[in-house]
């Protein structure tokens, strides 16, 4: 395993980080997510993300039994708010209230004093950013979080967090945690040069795009039983790839892999680490042997030719437009 720092912070984690969206609590049974933790820092992966949303707050119950016995200063566990965690108007959202009383949940849920990171999982216009970048530095000086992030939000809104942040002396945004994989780039042209010049890091999820760059989803063909696709929740984001003409471009990179000696999951986790600003890939799994597998695409390098190749290969079936960073209007 090789690191990276997070950002311009003095934080290292493993340039590969395990996440347990959609499988713990949910895809797979406790004992298999277990397998999978232990296989994961069998594998030098120390930084491990989850959500208390993820769920319905079991994956950080899983997450912390997983972990536990485990040196915490060993680990760096990153997790998130804003999403319903409850059915109240309060259980939701951005502002004080629902902030401190969520970290409170995650750190008994996770079996821990503090988090490393803890991020705004979408941008809440329903409250004034001043009151939740406060919020956050709170948490920071309380030391129940020592870095904070951000998810899914859009230049425009990291820059205004930046910026007051550094009017008002708070703790500066770290991270954004973004979709990013060879089909899905709608953070390169805005949100990395922004997070290039202000010392931001990617933690990025899903790069290989919900399961469809390992090719085992085929055009034309009904998708593989017990698959992310048919997933009720991992569903809904993995549909928007599974157009024929994506997946038969898919099926063109095989040789790209082969040729290099790596199978397509390591190909895709590899391609996103060549970007300087990704400071860990997101991998998840719902078996040891996933985790093993992704693993080797630490370290990879893969050369201007190589990288061309790819782009030739996907070309127009590439998303690009940063428009597609958006957060609720209002919280769900």
């Amino acid at each position: 395993m090789e690191f990276r720092h997070l950002g311009r912070s003095g934080l290292k984690v493993s340039e590969i980080s395990y996440g347990n969206w959609i499988t713990h609590g949910s895809q797979v049974e406790e004992e298999a997510a277990r397998q999978c933790v232990q296989a994961a820092l069998d594998e030098g992966i120390t930084t491990f993300d989850t959500a208390d949303v993820y769920a319905g707050t079991k994956a950080e119950e899983v997450l912390g039994r997983a972990l536990k016995g485990v040196r915490r200063e060993s680990l760096e566990i990153f997790t998130k708010v804003y999403w319903p965690t409850g059915p109240g108007q309060n259980d939701r959202g951005l502002s004080r209230k629902h902030v401190t009383e969520a970290i409170h949940g995650s750190l008994r849920r996770l079996q821990t004093d503090y988090v490393d990171l803890y991020q705004a999982h979408r941008f809440d216009f329903e409250t004034p950013l001043e009151e939740t970048l406060k919020t956050f530095d709170d948490l920071v000086r309380q030391g129940k979080v020592l870095y904070v992030g951000v998810s899914e939000w859009s230049a425009d809104q990291i820059s205004q967090a930046l910026k007051i942040a550094d009017e008002m002396g708070f703790d500066r945004i770290v991270s954004n945690q973004p979709q990013y994989s060879m089909l899905w780039r709608v953070i390169e042209s805005e949100i990395v040069p922004l997070s290039e010049r202000e010392g931001v890091g990617q933690i990025v999820w899903s790069p290989i795009a919900q399961g469809v760059l390992t090719g085992k989803y085929l055009p034309g063909q009904p998708a593989p039983a017990g698959s992310r696709a048919t997933d009720p929740t991992g569903g809904n984001f993995i549909s928007r790839m599974l157009a024929d003409d994506v997946l038969s471009r898919v099926q063109e990179l095989k040789p790209i892999a082969a040729d290099l000696g790596l199978s397509m999951a390591q190909l895709a986790v590899a391609w996103v680490l060549q970007n300087p600003n990704v400071s860990s890939a997101i991998v998840g799994a719902s078996r040891p042997e996933q985790v093993r597998d992704n693993v080797k695409a630490a370290g990879v390098k893969l050369d201007d030719d190589v990288l061309k190749r790819i782009d030739d290969v996907l070309g127009p079936v590439v998303e690009r437009d940063p428009g597609k960073t958006v957060s609720p209007p209002r919280r769900p």
